[in-house]
């Protein structure tokens, strides 16, 4: 699986003009599921999300984490990251996960975060969805498991 973090103050998920997933102060997570993605992979990266130390502490470091902070989890599905775009104009998806598998993957990832994590929202696999946020720094990182 494969992840672009950004740290936001607040982010803001739409589909058909209605908010369906906003948090604040917190992490937004674009998420792509690969062809041999299992459950294990979407433990794993929710753990990395989760415990990633990219907010400050006191002495201005990036020191705490998304739950250290208390602060809010935003996963959106996006299969674009699995893209191949190394030769050519136009990428190439053979590494993501057929459709099915990606939704059924991604649904189990949210059913996880429930789960493990109170202050979580989603968006919505296979919809059209719209993106606001403002990342805070700006602070992105791209996580694989």
């Amino acid at each position: 699986m494969i992840t672009i973090i950004q740290r936001v103050t607040s982010a803001k998920v739409t589909v058909n003009e209605q908010d369906i997933g906003s948090i604040s102060t917190g992490i937004l997570a674009l998420v792509a599921v690969e062809k041999n993605d299992t459950p294990k992979e979407a433990e794993r990266l929710l753990e990395r999300i989760l415990n990633y130390r990219i907010f400050a502490d006191e002495a201005d470091r990036m020191n705490l984490s998304v739950r250290d902070i208390n602060g809010g989890l935003l996963l959106i599905p996006q299969f674009t990251l699995a893209a191949n775009t190394q030769k050519g104009n136009r990428p190439s998806f053979v590494s993501a996960a057929p459709p099915e598998q990606g939704r059924e993957l991604f649904n189990y990832l949210q059913q996880h975060a429930i789960t493990v994590y109170e202050n979580v929202q989603f968006g919505e696999f296979g919809a059209d969805m719209q993106v606001a946020l403002i990342n805070n720094g700006p602070v992105t990182f791209t996580l694989r498991t």
